[in-house]
């Protein structure tokens, strides 16, 4: 398991266990199934970031929090130096590189997302959450099927989606994606 993950799976334990909650509370409240909450405490399951997302705002705590283990700190303003961000790695397809991880009190994520190819014929792996998404090409051509509508964004095409709508992504012509993703809640 990624070590990554297995940080995040700690730390969702943690949150619950402080919270005296069990399993079938915390997973009725994050619409999941208590098997597949116990998945993701264990490491076994894909953490997305907007459930991980939608987790820390039901439990009054910072997404940073949760995925990195620190709380944010500044106000004004932070600066992020290009690759430099606090990223995770939910799987060996995707990367997140958090944006602004040290600005307390933020209305939105943003985040790099590295997106690798997969074999032919892959699915689409679809998700949901609240909010809004904003995401901007920066390299590689990105398929991206909101509620069943398939579009191809190319570098520098931008999509503003309800992110409550059904949306999964696929790399395309083989070659790694990276894109721009601002997700507010």
């Amino acid at each position: 398991m990624d070590e990554q993950i297995k940080q995040i799976a700690e730390r969702l334990r943690g949150l619950r266990d402080a919270l005296e909650l069990s399993v079938e509370e915390v997973a009725s409240d994050c619409k999941l199934t208590a098997e597949e909450y116990r998945a993701l405490e264990s490491g076994e399951s894909d953490l997305s970031v907007s459930l991980l997302q939608r987790i820390a705002h039901k439990y009054g705590i910072t997404l940073d929090e949760l995925m990195f283990g620190e709380e944010p700190k500044m106000k004004s303003y932070f600066l992020t130096r290009k690759g430099t961000g606090v990223s995770v790695e939910r799987t060996k397809a995707y990367k997140y590189e958090s944006l602004a991880s040290g600005f307390k009190d933020r209305i939105a994520d943003p985040f790099i997302v590295t997106v690798e190819p997969k074999p032919e014929g892959t699915a689409v792996y679809f998700n949901t959450h609240e909010g809004q998404e904003f995401n901007l090409v920066i390299e590689g051509r990105l398929l991206l099927n909101i509620n069943g509508k398939e579009l191809i964004l190319n570098p520098g095409d931008s999509l503003y989606f309800d992110s409550s709508k059904p949306h999964g992504m696929l790399a395309l012509d083989g070659k790694t994606v990276k894109f721009l993703a601002v997700v507010m809640q």
